[in-house]
């Protein structure tokens, strides 16, 4: 035997061992099983309960559309109805604050042939670097995102002045993110907002370029600061995803009738329900195109 399996043999043979390992393992089935329930519950509410709220049933709100393939909340879904009532042009995407590049709002709009911008300032995204810039189709910078740079940044990427989908993710500042990028004219704009902040109340944080956020309930902006700066660029609040993380705004021009009115933060608010996060599938990846 070798002198590894001697020392673990005596080692198994100390009191109150083989009790510690039958307790461990007893927590980790009791951990299985509730993350199991849980998921349950989960697949319950939105795949059969959802629909049937009064709330949901009117087909112009989005949140009944939800899907994920690559996005954490069932964005996916929502973006992809978005444009069945609007079309595509370019079908060119910019997206900043796109992690490693596995989980994000537009590595499936990749997959289905979009041509896209990526830009962070995380380590996460750094380490990829060099594997994200041999991806065909897609150009990527790795930058800390300030509201005075974040055009510069863009017009370096060469993004161009009219594309279809912007996707902006940037913590704390997300909200002086967008005030940052008023010459860039996206279609279709996905925020994140801070729904902590009742709907009716524009706040939003006091700005600082270098600030990062720190994990607590201070940071972004209300859904109600985000739908007056949405008017005051010309675009139209048209829906949240049901776990109150993303907005989704439509440039003025193309709302019509599409979406459900009013298109206030009192009408599309959706409450934080960031327990029902949840990956319902397989581990995600890039698809193949």
């Amino acid at each position: 035997m070798s002198r590894r399996g001697i020392f673990t043999k005596l080692y198994r043979q100390l009191p109150g061992f083989r009790e510690l390992a039958q307790v461990l393992e007893l927590v980790r089935r009791i951990e299985a099983e509730v993350t199991a329930l849980r998921m349950t519950e989960v697949i319950r509410l939105l795949d059969f309960e959802l629909g049937r709220h009064p709330r949901y049933q009117d087909p112009l709100r989005l949140p009944r559309h939800w899907a994920q393939v690559n996005s954490q909340n069932g964005e996916d879904g929502i973006i992809r109805e978005i444009f069945r009532r609007i079309g595509t042009t370019n079908r060119v995407f910019a997206e900043v604050g796109v992690g490693d590049g596995t989980e994000n709002n537009t590595l499936f709009l990749h997959a289905q042939g979009w041509t896209g911008f990526w830009i962070d300032g995380s380590d996460d995204f750094r380490r990829q670097l060099g594997k994200l810039n041999k991806v065909r189709d897609l150009k990527c910078l790795f930058s800390f995102v300030r509201k005075e740079n974040i055009q510069g940044l863009f017009e370096q990427l060469g993004v161009p002045e009219a594309f279809d989908l912007l996707s902006l993710d940037i913590d704390q500042n997300t909200f002086h993110g967008w005030e940052g990028l008023s010459r860039f004219r996206p279609r279709v704009v996905v925020v994140e907002y801070n729904a902590s902040i009742p709907p009716d109340l524009d706040w939003k944080v006091a700005y600082d370029g270098d600030r990062v956020w720190d994990g607590t309930v201070n940071f972004g902006a209300s859904l109600k600061a985000f739908e007056l700066l949405g008017r005051q660029l010309k675009y139209s609040l048209v829906g949240c995803d049901f776990t109150g993380a993303n907005a989704f705004f439509v440039r003025e021009d193309l709302v019509g009738d599409l979406f459900a009115g009013p298109f206030t933060s009192e009408n599309h608010y959706e409450p934080a329900r960031y327990a029902l996060r949840n990956r319902r599938g397989h581990a995600t990846a890039a698809l193949d195109r």
